[in-house]
């Protein structure tokens, strides 16, 4: 794959993920945050397993190295956790909010990074994180007061998706993107359905209801989008690709308004854009270098 493939392929995943936030928030007419979870996570687990099974056979690849598996099982909870305040979230939260709070991650990535990884992000990181800061006061009408209960999980949960990238990135040394793909979903099925069991009780009238949401997210937002993750991260460098993914905010918005009717003032309008612009900044060098162009 050249490096143009790999990054159409990463527009795609945004423009796909950006319209899953109107049916992860339509789905909560129906079920509960953590049976949507569980159910989205279960087709992805079912598609992707014999396809990762048949495909390394076919590719001549040996069994996991003793790292896949904690590297997968790190992908699986990462995602959990994230998914889980961003989709409870959802219930309060409009899409548009969420698509760029959610943003938020790919300024949180580098400053992990620099926690995690002891690289230290440039000057230009923190002129991005103060940009990120004052555009999130704006999106929610110029006081803080101003976000719901959803609105702050949805922030909390961007830490969790910047951890996720990391995980995402440190993968592609096993070689093995769909595989590991199937374990993070088959993790993430397991914990959310045991809690879905015991919190939400599902009824299988609301599971009927929410199966074009559900079918939606678990087959092209999760089984698809997440293997293109990592297969086109194995030829597009992290930095690289999570400006191009973060593009969803802008899919997220535009799907907000046209499908949902959502309504933002101005000032949220000003907002959103400083926040977006946040996550160029963040990339601009990196894209940049001329080792990556």
């Amino acid at each position: 794959m050249t490096r143009l493939q790999a990054n159409m392929m990463l527009l795609a995943i945004a423009a796909i993920w950006g319209l899953a936030f109107v049916y992860q928030k339509t789905a909560m007419d129906h079920i509960g945050p953590y049976t949507f979870l569980a159910m989205r996570a279960l087709i992805a687990a079912v598609i992707l397993t014999p396809i990762a099974y048949f495909w390394e056979q076919a590719n001549s690849i040996g069994k996991p190295a003793p790292g896949f598996w904690m590297i997968a099982c790190a992908g699986g909870l990462s995602f959990f956790i994230g998914g889980i305040l961003q989709q409870i979230g959802l219930v309060t939260a409009t899409v548009t909010n969420t698509g760029f709070l959610t943003g938020l991650y790919v300024v949180i990535t580098p400053l992990l990074m620099w926690l995690v990884l002891a690289r230290p992000p440039a000057a230009i990181i923190w002129v991005a994180v103060s940009l990120a800061f004052v555009g999130t006061w704006f999106l929610g009408g110029g006081t803080v007061g101003g976000f719901s209960t959803g609105d702050w999980l949805v922030v909390a949960s961007s830490f969790f998706w910047a951890t996720h990238m990391l995980v995402i990135e440190h993968s592609g040394r096993y070689v093995r993107p769909i595989g590991f793909t199937a374990v993070q979903f088959a993790l993430v099925a397991l914990i959310s359905g045991a809690c879905a069991l015991a919190i939400e009780g599902p009824a299988l009238t609301g599971l009927i209801a929410a199966a074009p949401e559900i079918a939606y997210v678990g087959v092209l937002s999760s089984a698809l989008t997440f293997t293109m993750l990592a297969v086109a991260m194995r030829y597009t460098p992290a930095a690289e690709a999570t400006i191009i993914v973060s593009t969803e905010t802008v899919f997220a918005a535009i799907a907000g308004v046209i499908l949902l009717g959502e309504q933002l003032q101005w000032i949220g309008w000003f907002g959103a854009a400083l926040m977006f612009s946040a996550t160029l900044i963040v990339q601009l060098g990196p894209i940049r270098r001329p080792e990556m162009i």
